[in-house]
């Protein structure tokens, strides 16, 4: 049995999906969409670009590779350079979400005694 994708629709009204495995673990999930349309549509290119996929291993520094004795030229030996560190890609910043404008409360009408 093939994994599954999930389309739900959050508290906030937006559209959700989430690639399940054959047990039900959640594999992927996906950013809000605005409509359920979009999300499906996310789906599509999902499904699209994983089959094609490339697996690009960034925790993996490549060694340097020698080059042949008789491309160097004879001269004065110096110390072996050690290989510079891997940087980590920088780390992303999370999303500050801006607080939802709200309507000014009305306001209530109190008849007054004279």
């Amino acid at each position: 049995m093939p994994g599954k994708f999930v389309v739900k629709k959050g508290p906030t009204g937006k559209f959700r999906f989430s690639l399940l495995s054959t047990s039900g673990q959640v594999v992927a999930a996906s950013e809000p969409y605005e409509t359920k349309r979009a999300a499906m549509s996310g789906i599509a290119s999902v499904r699209k670009l994983a089959a094609a996929a490339k697996l690009v291993d960034t925790t993996v520094v490549l060694a340097e590779v020698p080059q042949p004795a008789a491309a160097k030229p004879a001269a004065a030996k110096k110390p072996a350079a050690k290989p510079a560190a891997a940087k980590k890609p920088a780390a992303k910043k999370p999303a500050t979400k801006k607080p939802a404008a709200r309507k000014p409360a009305a306001r209530k009408t109190v008849a007054r005694k004279n």
